[in-house]
């Protein structure tokens, strides 16, 4: 029997969740060095070099690696011979982990959690409470897997029942191309297949935890049908084209986790959860003799890339642009721009809408006449940052608000992540607006570009308020230009053509 206190648990989940906020798994690092070594799409190798980079930023600066830290989800295995020295319940002593790692004053954490989850949702303030799964199991010890999952790669979260004889491969052919990239591949898959509904989705979450391990498994060959599962799927998968940020190239996935559950002989319930770049995850064991040790990476797992922002990059200053000059922008056109920017998400868009709405003004500073929009909710500064990271989010989610900013606001361009939908797109090309990317998973190395920062409106929404910031040389592709010509769609399609593996009609 072994005696475990409540401080050296809640103490290991802080020590935990701040050691993933800024170290990659080493085996995530060396995949994607792998992966951007072999990549052959300029353009996607340019992204990884910067998630690349921003990981090595990180560990060096010990600051997220994305602005996006995540939800915690906890799985514990309980030792039925364990004794716990508390009074606390295991949700609360997780909890209390999580707010001392999202509140800790070095390495401030972006409290994402809101509540009640409709009406109101106002945000919890310290990232509580975290997602927890509990299983009693044999012995004197607690097995601990923490995850920081972003809400990017949570959204792309897909479930279906199948019929038996249903492929399952086909399904997942048919279904990756619908999540986009706003999940910020190149990550990994988790796969569910069977027990129920909820019961897939949490082997799907749980598989996510498990090392990369698919080309040692391509090396050594399968052992069984799960095996050639994973194998068949990743390299159809990475066929699909679909390439890092979605830009078009030979990697999507670095690996495709499998796990499975006996089910009821009429169904075949399947779940897919992606992890994104900013994959984070951790395991430790406690038995009583105080808190987990946790060994940081050395950097030398890190690989010597030489990237600069300017290489082959047009500079823009956004305090002169003109609707002329973005006209002249192409799709996959690398810009480096400087100026300032107004920052606003989900949130303020809709504060920004129902205004207009009402016909009344908007609030002083927020004049977006020929101007351009980050959808950004960046990590609070600590030390002398002017802004903590600050990577873009899932521009899809504004997408419903397009229209009305583009036509009633003066707004000529936009700053996100990922792809855009068709709505959208054809706003964009009626307005001759044009829509940049900017590398989900590269925050810290984004956050270097912005030279200061200012509260503009919304204070009470936290993160998600609007702020003016000035910026010097923030690397950006043009994703939808003035055409309406998205590098989303060409891309992928020119890179699954090329790869040759999957042709268009099997993913339609």
């Amino acid at each position: 029997m072994s005696i475990i206190r409540a401080n050296d648990f809640i103490q290991s989940v802080t020590d935990a969740l701040q050691f993933i906020s800024y170290y990659h798994p080493r085996d995530y690092i060396q995949s994607l060095a792998e992966a951007y070594a072999a990549e052959e799409s300029p353009a996607a190798k340019d992204a990884m070099a910067q998630i690349l980079i921003n990981s090595r930023m990180c560990a060096e600066g010990r600051r997220p690696i994305c602005q996006d830290t995540g939800m915690v989800v906890a799985f514990l295995k309980v030792g039925m011979d364990v004794r716990w020295e508390t009074d606390m319940s295991l949700q609360a002593m997780v909890d209390e982990g999580v707010r001392r790692a999202y509140l800790h004053p070095d390495n401030v954490l972006r409290a994402s959690m809101v509540s009640p989850p409709i009406g109101a949702r106002k945000n919890t303030g310290d990232n509580t409470p975290a997602i927890l799964h509990v299983e009693l199991v044999p012995g004197d010890k607690i097995e601990v897997r923490l995850a920081a999952k972003g809400g990017g790669s949570e959204n792309k979260s897909k479930f279906a029942v199948l019929n038996p004889s249903d492929s399952l491969v086909d399904w997942v052919l048919k279904t990756v191309p619908t999540m986009g990239a706003g999940w910020c591949p190149p990550g990994m898959l988790g796969i569910g297949i069977g027990g129920s509904a909820e019961k897939a989705m949490l082997l799907a979450k749980e598989s996510l935890m498990d090392a990369i391990d698919i080309h040692e498994l391509k090396a050594r060959g399968p052992s069984n049908p799960i095996e050639e599962l994973r194998l068949e799927l990743f390299e159809k998968v990475n066929a699909l084209g679909i390439g890092a940020q979605g830009l078009g190239g030979l990697t999507t996935v670095l690996d495709v986790k499998i796990l499975g559950y006996p089910t009821h002989a009429a169904s075949l319930p399947v779940a897919m959860i992606p992890n994104c770049a900013a994959t984070r995850h951790i395991e430790f064991t406690l038995d009583g003799s105080g808190p987990a040790v946790l060994e940081p990476p050395s950097l030398d797992d890190w690989p010597e890339i030489a990237w600069e922002a300017g290489e082959g990059a047009r500079r823009v200053d956004l305090d002169c642009v003109t609707r002329e000059e973005i006209a002249t922008w192409k799709p996959g056109d690398r810009l480096l721009l400087s100026g300032k920017i107004l920052t606003g998400r989900d949130a303020a868009h809709k504060r920004i809408t129902d205004l207009l709405n009402r016909g009344e003004s908007l609030p002083d500073g927020v004049d977006l006449t020929n101007r351009f929009i980050y959808y950004v909710g960046p990590v609070d500064p600590v030390r002398d940052e002017v802004v903590g990271p600050a990577g873009p989010t899932t521009s899809t989610r504004m997408d419903k608000f397009t229209e009305q900013m583009l036509s009633q606001t003066g707004l000529i361009g936009m700053v996100g992540k990922a792809e855009r939908g068709p709505a959208a797109i054809e706003a964009i090309k009626r307005h001759g607006a044009v829509y940049l990317m900017a590398v989900g998973g590269a925050a810290y190395l984004v956050a270097k570009a912005i030279k200061s920062s200012k509260l503009i409106a919304f204070e009470e929404l936290g993160m998600e308020a609007i702020r003016e910031f000035e910026i010097e040389d923030m690397p950006v592709t043009v994703a939808v230009d003035s055409r309406g010509e998205s590098v989303h769609q060409t891309g992928p399609a020119e890179w699954r053509g090329r790869i040759g593996l999957i042709p268009l009609e099997d993913i339609q």
